[in-house]
C-alpha cells in the first residue's frame, strides 16, 4: 500500500484529498505546514507528496527544493495542488521541478488518474 504525504494547510481541502485516497486504499499522513512536511519526508519516506502552493511560511516551491536538495528525499515524486492555474503559474510550477500537478478546485477523478500515474513511474 502506498504512503501518501499531504502537506496542505486549509482543512477542508485536507480532508477531502485525504477521505478520496484512504477510500481508494492509500494511507496518509499530512501536514499543515512546509516544515513539518518536509520533517514527515524525512522521517516517513512516503511514495508520494501532495504539497500545496500557497501555504504559510516558506511556500511549496521553496519546500521542493529543500526534498529535492536532500539525498534522503530527492526521489520522492512531488505532486502539487494548487489554485494557480494560471499559465505563468504552471510554467513556474513545472519549471520548479514537481513531477505534476492538479489544480483546484479538484476534479476527483482527474486527481486519483494523476495519484496513480505517478505511483506506476519506475524510481
Amino acid at each position: 500500500m502506498s504512503l501518501i504525504l499531504i502537506v496542505e494547510d486549509n482543512d477542508k481541502n485536507l480532508k477531502l484529498v485525504r477521505d478520496v485516497l484512504q477510500v481508494k486504499g492509500f494511507s496518509t499522513i499530512e501536514a499543515g505546514n512546509a516544515e513539518d512536511g518536509i520533517q514527515l519526508a524525512r522521517e516517513r519516506n512516503p511514495d508520494l507528496i501532495l504539497m500545496d502552493i500557497h501555504l504559510p511560511g516558506m511556500n511549496g516551491i521553496e519546500a521542493l527544493k529543500v526534498l529535492r536538495a536532500d539525498p534522503a528525499t530527492a526521489a520522492i515524486p512531488i505532486l502539487a495542488v494548487t489554485a494557480s492555474v494560471m499559465q505563468q503559474d504552471r510554467k513556474l510550477i513545472t519549471e520548479a521541478g514537481f513531477n505534476a500537478y492538479v489544480g483546484k478546485p479538484i476534479n476527483l477523478k482527474e486527481f486519483l488518474d494523476t495519484v496513480r500515474e505517478i505511483l506506476a513511474r519506475p524510481a
